[in-house]
């Protein structure tokens, strides 16, 4: 089993989502970050005064897989999420030792 974490930009969620369910991924965890990448943030004016926005507000998509479902959720996330400008993220692949159903107690690639 795989884990999938992307730190995605906040307006194409929508868009890996949908394309993650065409997959037939079936469950997926979404969490609201802030953060920075090479990119350190930008300047806004407000009031006119400047402040530096250090932490840009990103998405994080989480999801569990089984092996056989790397390859094409990685390349679908990375193919959505490109922009092809600074900040459109980063995906990380982890390996899950185990998985445990709460409900019903299933244990493993049965659990996800």
């Amino acid at each position: 089993m795989k884990k999938v974490e992307a730190i995605i930009k906040p307006f194409k969620l929508d868009e890996i989502k949908d394309a993650l369910h065409e997959l037939d991924i079936q469950g997926i965890t979404v969490t609201e970050v802030k953060g920075f990448g090479r990119q350190k943030g930008h300047t806004e004016l407000y009031r006119g005064a400047e402040y530096v926005v250090d932490f840009l507000p990103k998405v994080k998509i989480e999801v569990v897989i089984h092996d056989d479902l790397l390859e094409r959720t990685v390349e679908t996330i990375q193919q959505t999420a490109h922009t092809g400008r600074i900040g459109d993220g980063k995906i990380f692949v982890y390996n899950i030792e185990n998985a445990i159903r709460i409900r019903t107690g299933e244990h493993g690639e049965d659990a996800i």
